[in-house]
């Protein structure tokens, strides 16, 4: 007996290839449909790349950072080593730490003057500026009174007016109030900051709500109370970019000083190291460049740990304004 057939399994084999029809001589060749290539969206989070953008803020970075680089090898070189070595890289001694001890202990301690000096210019000069620049941005944006069109204007022309030409007139107007070669000569002119003004009134219109200052006034809070406890807290941002503004001009100011102040014992930092930067080309003056290298170190220092310490803030201040809610 047979058993039941199985059926037969017949291999598959391709099917023939089929030529493609030859070209008549002549004839006009076909044409390849082409890919259409989909545009690549960039977005925030995926931004365009640039290299020509890359090497310039690369070039901006050199030009940022190798001055201060220099200023840091620099600082631990003595006098001697200075001249001979390589501005950018070490000498035999490590002298930075005698360095700034000399610093400190030099003319008498005339540098650790230099630098009380400084802080007070800057905590009564750029302090000062910060806050008549945040009550006056505060009441430009916010209250409306004849004459704003002329305040801004005013602003506006005060802003593109550099400090240099000030500094004669109002050289002769202190001389004139016996204020010169005193403190005072260095702090009132600081006080008066357009920019920071300009910055406030801009940043105050956008950061406070009107509604917000009329629930405080229905609530029965004076317009004194509302600006500290209500609008204040609002400007904060704004306030510390004003402030740092203000205080890297005053810790900076060079100009103003050199034609205010005679009495070393006035001097900033900057007219001081200056003053010891020039010794060397007195008659009989000791040189101490190391000592001018380390001081500059030390002074900024401080600025360096401003803007690390407050950089959220400067930053949202900037950009308080830009998007339009």
């Amino acid at each position: 007996m047979t058993g039941p057939s199985s059926p037969a399994t017949t291999p598959t084999t391709p099917p023939p290839a089929v030529p493609a029809p030859a070209r008549a001589p002549g004839a006009a060749p076909r044409l390849r449909t082409p890919r259409v290539r989909t545009a690549r969206r960039h977005t925030a989070g995926r931004p365009r790349r640039s290299v020509l953008l890359t090497v310039l803020t690369g070039l901006v970075l050199l030009y940022s950072l190798v001055p201060l680089l220099w200023l840091v090898i620099s600082a631990t070189k003595t006098q001697e080593g200075l001249a001979g070595s390589f501005g950018l890289w070490f000498s035999g001694d490590f002298a930075l730490w005698d360095n700034i001890a000399e610093t400190f202990t030099y003319n008498d301690g005339a540098f650790t003057r230099w630098l009380l000096n400084t802080v007070l210019y800057v905590v009564a000069g750029a302090g000062g500026a910060t806050f008549l620049a945040v009550l006056g941005g505060y009441a430009l944006a916010k209250f409306d009174f004849p004459g704003k069109r002329a305040v801004f204007a005013v602003v506006i022309g005060a802003v593109a007016v550099p400090g240099t030409a000030l500094a004669v007139p109002t050289f002769l107007m202190f001389s004139k109030m016996g204020l010169t070669d005193t403190p005072w000569a260095v702090i009132i002119p600081s006080l008066i900051s357009p920019f920071g003004l300009y910055l406030m009134w801009v940043f105050a219109t956008e950061a406070i709500p009107a509604e917000l200052m009329e629930a405080a006034r229905i609530d029965g809070a004076s317009e004194l109370r509302t600006f500290f406890q209500v609008a204040l807290p609002l400007l904060a941002p704004g306030t510390v970019t004003v402030l740092l503004f203000t205080m890297v001009a005053t810790w900076n100011n060079y100009f103003l000083p050199l034609i205010m102040l005679k009495d070393p014992d006035w001097y900033p930092l900057t007219l001081g190291l200056n003053s010891w930067n020039a010794q060397a080309a007195t008659a009989g003056g000791d040189p101490v460049f190391h000592l001018v290298i380390t001081g500059s170190l030390i002074t900024v220092l401080p600025l360096i740990a401003a803007f690390l310490l407050l950089q959220k803030y400067w930053q949202s201040g900037l950009a308080a304004g830009s998007v339009k809610e």
